[in-house]
């Protein structure tokens, strides 16, 4: 009962400081809009996060797609921690990759073309 409480106030405590940008980083909502100009600014050879931003969909596809590389059906445990590998990886690629691209935003911004 103590692990169970203990784990829901850590849970709850990460979701408190994702969505008010904890140690004054962006919050989850900014960061969430940043990825389709993340996205676009990728494709057009703006912002060098191409390979980054290519690993994040495919990884992406790999866990929403019906097909596995290790199978729950066949593995229970450890077809699950291959989904959770890789949901964890793509959460902490997430955070990282659009903190980078939300102060590149910044930086561009300040610098004046003439």
């Amino acid at each position: 009962m103590a692990k169970t409480l203990k784990r829901a106030s850590a849970f709850t405590a990460l979701g408190r400081a994702l969505m008010r940008g904890s140690r004054g980083g962006p919050t989850l909502g900014k960061r969430v809009a940043a990825l389709p100009r993340m996205i676009k600014a990728s494709a057009r050879g703006e912002y060098d996060g191409g390979w980054r931003v290519a690993a994040m969909a495919a990884m992406t596809a790999y866990v929403v797609s019906p097909f596995d590389f290790i199978p729950e059906a066949a593995l229970l445990v450890v077809g699950l921690a291959d989904d959770a590998v890789m949901i964890t990886w793509l959460a902490g690629t997430m955070l990282s990759e659009t903190e980078r691209f939300l102060e590149w935003e910044r930086q561009r911004d300040r610098v004046v073309v003439v």
